[in-house]
């Protein structure tokens, strides 16, 4: 039978962003009760890792076992450190239960042998549960189980922040289109800023008003009738968009 590690894996662990500490600031909130059940050793290891990748720790009474918040952006993981072979559904019936409390949910799950792995992928199927829903990420020891669900936070979190700054780079963009607007529109003798943004809220673009019939602009908006023969006449008379004008 082939690995679970081969079935699914999630892309986000296989090609994990080239992060580094400088820059990478975010909160890691880890479960009292799961904190108290591990080995002191282990505690230790995630203490010094969070440290090494700029995030601060704190130890809250939350439903999954760690909440990493990092660019913005919150992903829960339910970290596994060891499978029982013969009780999985307790398991399962948890997994279940948080999936549908969190949007970004992550399962890491350490399964150190063939015995271990062959166990998971029979339960994973019995208890009917969804590829992707949430991810399931196999590892082999504890520690590399910790690393993953770092890089997968930074990954998530760095995805978020680029969003982000593309939103605000379009936003930007639509700003300076709009002052552009306004400053061919106004430039128009006997035009306004508020006959500027009546055609644009009417109308649209300088190529649409440009073709706009007459008619069109006089039903659509509040400009008199001599404002939209000029604006016509800017548009598609020579004469008068190549003279001078004096405002």
């Amino acid at each position: 039978m082939a690995t679970f590690n081969s079935i699914y894996r999630d892309p986000a662990v296989q090609n994990p962003s080239n992060h580094t500490s400088s820059g990478n600031v975010g909160v890691c909130m880890m479960n009292n009760k799961w904190k108290d059940e591990q080995h002191l050793s282990f505690i230790n290891f995630i203490s010094s890792f969070l440290a090494a990748n700029s995030f601060r720790l704190n130890i809250v009474p939350i439903s999954p076992d760690f909440i990493f918040n990092c660019g913005g952006l919150s992903v829960a993981f339910i970290l596994f450190t060891n499978w029982d072979c013969e009780n999985a559904m307790p398991i399962f019936s948890r997994v279940q239960k948080l999936k549908t409390q969190f949007a970004n949910l992550y399962v890491v799950v350490c399964l150190p042998t063939k015995e271990h792995n062959d166990s998971f992928v029979r339960s994973y199927f019995k208890y009917g549960m969804e590829f992707g829903r949430p991810t399931f990420v196999p590892v082999q020891d504890r520690e590399m189980g910790f690393e993953k669900i770092v890089k997968i936070a930074l990954s998530r979190g760095e995805c978020k922040r680029q969003d982000v700054m593309t939103k605000l780079k379009t936003e930007k963009q639509a700003v300076q289109a709009m002052e552009n607007f306004l400053r061919v529109i106004t430039s128009i003798p006997g035009i306004d800023n508020h006959d500027a943004n009546s055609l644009i809220q009417a109308v649209g673009s300088i190529e649409a008003i440009a073709k706009a019939s007459k008619e069109y602009i006089l039903e659509n908006t509040d400009l008199s009738s001599e404002k939209v023969e000029t604006i016509t006449r800017f548009f598609r008379d020579p004469k008068f968009y190549l003279s001078p004008k004096i405002n």
